[in-house]
């Protein structure tokens, strides 16, 4: 077992080698101070724009055929641990391509992810896609898991739990969307403020009347209730 790790590790290793290469070929120092700056400084850049590193990605999953093998935590892993920021993006293009693939056994996975290099960036890719296909295809992870999450002292499993409803639209349980509202609703945390709005804002699109009768009855951060009213208005 120790000899097929070490050759899954050196198999990951041949494989960012090429996106390094990739990556650097295309490094541009005038763009990565103002990516840095948009990212209050907690992250170095490359200063490769979205739209370059894209192609860019396509062409490593291509070259790789990464994308037509089982879900590859070690190539994750090694991505998160790198230091330029676009490492981490490739990693979340790499698992929203692998939704299919996850398994209950990958949450404490994504876990680690949401906890390590937090910024929003990550956490608003993990929670909604990542998190969001595992407990939909395995909602026992919610009382198992994700409960503790929306009482976490960690701030950014606090958001991923008030997120990872997002995108379910008429799938959302909304009791358990809204308890976990109200357990984070006197938190001065501007991310979490900013995550019930969110939240809110988007369940509006498929229960308008819900959401603002919920509004309306609980008190709420100014910053929530602005967010989360305005397809309300």
């Amino acid at each position: 077992m120790v000899v097929r790790f070490g050759e899954r590790m050196n198999a990951v290793v041949a494989r960012i080698a090429l996106l390094i290469r990739l990556f650097e070929e295309n490094r541009n120092a005038a763009n990565a101070k103002p990516m840095q700056n948009y990212m209050k400084g907690h992250f170095p850049f490359l200063g490769i724009k979205s739209p370059l590193r894209k192609k860019l990605e396509k062409q490593f999953f291509k070259e790789t055929g990464i994308l037509k093998e089982p879900f590859n935590k070690e190539l994750i892993e090694e991505l998160w641990n790198k230091q330029e920021r676009e490492y981490q993006y490739t990693a979340l293009t790499y698992m929203e391509k692998s939704l299919n693939k996850l398994q209950k056994s990958d949450l404490p996975f994504m876990e680690w992810l949401i906890t390590t290099k937090s910024w929003w960036d990550t956490v608003d890719a993990v929670a909604p896609k990542p998190v969001g296909k595992i407990a939909g295809d395995f909602p026992e992870v919610i009382e198992e898991a994700i409960n503790g999450w929306a009482l976490h002292e960690n701030m950014w499993l606090r958001r991923a739990a008030i997120l990872f409803q997002l995108k379910y639209k008429e799938k959302t349980n909304e009791d358990l969307l809204f308890r976990y509202i109200l357990e984070n609703a006197d938190s001065k945390e501007f991310f979490i403020q900013k995550a019930i709005g969110w939240a809110l804002r988007e369940f509006s699109k498929t229960n308008p009347a819900t959401v603002k009768e919920f509004i309306e009855g609980h008190k709420l951060a100014p910053l929530s209730v602005r967010e989360g009213s305005k397809y309300l208005e």
